[in-house]
Formats: C-alpha cells, sequence, structure tokens
C-alpha cells in the first residue's frame, strides 16, 4: 500500500498519494486548508487516505509542521 506494486498502480499508493499532495503544498497552510485543495484528486479520494500520506511525507522528512502550518522541507 505505501509503495505501487504488480497489483497496486502508483497513483493509487501512499508514495502516489504523497506526491499529489506535496504537488499542492506549494506555501505554508494549514492542514485544513490543503485537505480542501486536494479533496478532489483521484489519488487521494477520502481524508483516511490523505492524512497516510502526510504521516508517510512527514517520515521522510518532505514536510514539516511549525506553527500550525505545513510547509515543504527546506533541505
Amino acid at each position: 500500500m505505501i509503495l505501487p506494486t504488480k497489483h497496486i498502480s502508483t497513483r493509487r499508493s501512499l508514495l502516489g498519494v504523497g506526491a499529489a499532495v506535496l504537488k499542492r503544498l506549494r506555501e505554508p497552510q494549514t492542514v485544513s486548508r490543503l485537505w480542501e485543495h486536494v479533496r478532489d484528486e483521484p489519488e487521494v479520494r477520502n481524508f483516511e487516505r490523505f492524512v497516510l500520506a502526510l504521516d508517510l511525507l512527514y517520515a521522510l522528512g518532505a514536510v514539516e509542521f511549525k506553527d500550525g502550518l505545513l510547509r515543504r522541507a527546506s533541505r
């Protein structure tokens, strides 16, 4: 489910969902605002997958959460 496999396409894997979320995270924003922007993306589909993708992005160090705002990690 995290990575694409023979039976799970890239778009349906959490890595694909995370990519769709990260694409929309151009500027720091609240989690609620980001959800409003990505909720209609076919990859995301529901809030549970959105949260799991955010967890994955945070664990990978791709996003940071500071002062109530989610932002791309600066490297």
